[in-house]
């Protein structure tokens, strides 16, 4: 059998009908005591004295396990600071009688040592024995940072959220308030609900809190809801047996077929029960989505918020999305799936067409959501299972034919997007189809990255129609692969041109996010970075600022 490596604790555990829901499937608080009880092991592991559970985050649930399914549990310490330790955690499931394994969840919490007496705790280094190690090692450093600015992100987030349209602007039809999904619960401390050191068990704690975010998430949607992802479980402080645990739970916000609820628990010994008076000992926001008796996934009403406190959960949820999808899409490191075509000149006609009604296709999806705004800038997200979809609306002051023949010339782009290094034409295919060679700069320490992309354009066949142009990645065999770059992948992205009046035009940009090219967005989606906003500005410029001389020349 193979050993774990130093710093890795594992678990496996038969799913009994005591662990399970009313539809036979493992709970998520059942399954998050594993989890904790696992990486604290880990944690204890590399420290060699008591470690506590200091923040869980980026708990993602891919897969549901049922009962008589095995789950295993695999945590391991990916880097070591001074007094903390981040524990990664994968769980997997395997059906006893195919022998099947799918992944459930992967996370990420962040432990502390607790010195003994008054001796400092200074941990040594994870010791790194492979290359997914060093992968692990850097990017641990990078979902550090995120922790650690995430109040400042946050609260800028929060100004920048508070400036979008108001939700009650209109009285839109269907709006629900979040009044009837408020629940609260309490728990006393007991013995078997502490841990080895005499507190309250993190795992029970979360376990508890679940609970009541579920029962909030089905007074809304009228169904079962399923836990999707966790933002963070913060531990803000201890608290033992004997002590009354109130956990106050209620929706925030629905993002389509996604619900946020936040829970808050607060704990109180028998002095502080008699007085009122509690400490605020932790706070999580679980992420639910629910599916109809047919299985299709329900599409939940939006919220109406009625009071001050409403508006402020309504807005701290908006924020906390684009920390999620900052996260999920970039920090979480996932792995490039190929996607693109050969080039077959003899497929020319069918594979621009393809182009171009991906790229409206793209723009037709409902669910779009506003994740930002500015004068002449707006930008949205669309979520759909494990894609993630941009679109970037600029408003600019020139006709709409000249920012048509300026942004359907990508030898142009560099001239005005910092993500592009160089971009050459390989194959001018015909007078609307063409393929070009792409560098990119590097991102977070990778290789640089180059793509082969083929771009399409359309002119609209009426006055007042919309201007296309559209690019996906394709192969070609006289471009290889090149040592000094990563090869990167465009799924679907381009542009699309409607005018506005004889001197104006709006122009909405679109990209279908692939792994090679989150780290560009990834920032600017998490609240770190204005890259987006300021390469949309940067465009706007150059267009306005562009002569007509030579305008319509070059494609």
């Amino acid at each position: 059998m193979e050993r774990p490596a130093p710093g890795e604790a594992r678990m496996s555990r038969a799913v009994q009908p005591g662990h399970a829901t009313a539809r036979g499937e493992l709970s998520a608080g059942q399954l998050l005591r594993w989890i904790d009880a696992t990486a604290c092991l880990a944690a204890e592991k590399h420290a060699g004295v008591s470690c506590v559970t200091a923040s869980v985050d980026d708990i993602q649930f891919e897969e549901t396990a049922r009962v008589g399914q095995v789950i295993t549990i695999k945590a391991k310490v990916t880097r070591a600071f001074s007094t903390s330790m981040e524990i990664s955690i994968k769980v997997v499931v395997q059906d006893m009688f195919t022998g099947v394994e799918k992944l459930v969840s992967v996370a990420f919490s962040t432990f502390v040592a607790k010195p003994v007496g008054k001796e400092k705790i200074h941990l040594k280094p994870v010791t790194l024995l492979t290359q997914q190690d060093h992968v692990e090692h850097n990017l641990a450093s990078e979902r550090r940072k995120v922790r650690l600015q995430h109040e400042d992100t946050f609260k800028n987030l929060m100004k920048e959220s508070s400036q979008l349209d108001d939700p009650t602007c209109g009285e839109e039809e269907g709006t629900v308030s979040t009044k009837g999904t408020s629940v609260q619960s309490i728990e006393l401390v007991l013995p078997p609900h502490a841990n080895h050191q005499g507190n309250t068990f993190g795992g029970q704690i979360m376990a508890w809190m679940e609970t009541v975010a579920t029962i909030s998430a089905s007074r809304l949607c009228r169904a079962h809801p399923l836990l999707k992802s966790v933002d963070m479980f913060k531990f803000r402080g201890p608290s033992t047996v004997g002590d009354r645990l109130v956990f106050n739970a209620v929706v925030n916000n629905t993002f389509q077929t996604r619900l946020e609820v936040g829970v808050r628990v607060e704990a109180f010994d028998c002095q502080e029960w008699s007085e009122g008076r509690g400490r605020h000992i932790n706070s999580a926001f679980l992420i639910y989505n629910a599916v109809d008796d047919k299985g299709e996934l329900v599409t939940f009403p939006r919220i109406k918020p009625m009071s001050k406190d409403d508006f402020r959960r309504y807005h701290g949820a908006i924020a906390r999305k684009r920390i999620r999808l900052g996260r999920k899409y970039v920090i979480s490191h996932k792995e490039e799936v190929p996607l693109c075509v050969h080039w077959d000149i003899s497929k020319q006609v069918s594979l621009s067409n393809d182009n171009v009604e991906a790229l409206k296709n793209l723009a037709a999806r409902s669910g779009w959501e506003v994740t930002s705004a500015a004068e002449k800038i707006k930008m949205y997200t669309l979520e759909e299972r494990d894609v993630l979809s941009v679109w970037v609306e600029k408003h600019v002051d020139r006709p709409a034919h000249l920012v048509y023949h300026l942004l359907s010339d990508f030898t142009k782009r560099p001239l005005w997007d910092p993500h592009y290094l160089s971009c050459e034409v390989i194959d001018c295919v015909s007078e609307d189809d063409r393929i070009y060679y792409i560098t990119c700069p590097m991102v977070n320490g990778d290789k640089p990255k180059d793509f082969i992309v083929f771009v399409s354009r359309r002119r609209p066949l009426q006055e007042g129609e919309t201007y296309t142009v559209a690019m996906k990645s394709v192969i070609l065999p006289s471009v290889p692969l090149s040592p000094q770059y990563v090869r990167g992948e465009i799924r679907c992205a381009g542009f699309l041109i409607h005018a506005i009046d004889s001197s104006s035009c709006t122009v909405s940009y679109f990209n279908q996010i692939s792994a090679s090219i989150s780290s560009y967005f990834a920032g600017n989606l998490g609240g770190w970075s204005k890259s987006i906003e300021e390469t949309a500005a940067s465009c706007i410029q150059f267009i306005e600022n562009a002569t007509d001389d030579g305008l319509i020349r070059g494609f």
